[in-house]
């Protein structure tokens, strides 16, 4: 697997290796990614969440986190080939953009907003829980998103 976002990776990834791991990315990305890769290939983005309701804290920790990637060129062109403009990609970043790679809201939001990505053509999907970073609220946010996920026993 190799952490591709740029075309020549993606192709790379798909040539070279078992597939590739975008990371900060859209469904968007992951549709145009698939067709760069095929269908042979294991293709896995990353996707960060946070469980909440409240919008102006879910941007908040996402800008917390985004922030960094956006003083990285790739991170940023990469998001320009997504139909990012300048205001979008610009310190804090947009509402616009943080939306886009921060997946919030209830548990079912979320979950839809992640099937976004399978439907797109991904294999798996990777997730970054945002926040506190504590044990209790890694486990509330993956507990909370495993039915809606389809990850409970059946029984």
């Amino acid at each position: 697997m190799l952490a591709a976002l740029g075309p020549k990776v993606l192709k790379l990834s798909a040539q070279r290796s078992a597939g590739a791991h975008p990371y900060l990315t859209t469904p968007e990305h992951t549709a145009g990614a698939r067709e760069l890769v095929g269908n042979s290939v294991f293709l896995a983005p990353e996707h960060k969440v946070i469980l909440t309701d409240d919008v102006d804290e879910a941007r908040r920790i996402g800008r917390q986190t985004v922030g960094f990637y956006l003083g990285l060129r790739n991170y940023v062109n990469n998001w320009r080939r997504l139909g990012f403009g300048d205001d979008d990609v610009r310190k804090p970043g947009s509402d616009k953009l943080i939306d886009a790679v921060v997946a919030y809201g209830t548990p079912d939001a979320i979950a839809a907003r992640l099937n976004e990505h399978l439907e797109a053509g991904a294999d798996h999907v990777a997730i970054q829980v945002l926040g506190t970073g504590s044990d209790e609220e890694l486990l509330r946010t993956l507990s909370g998103l495993a039915r809606p996920l389809g990850l409970t026993p059946k029984g």
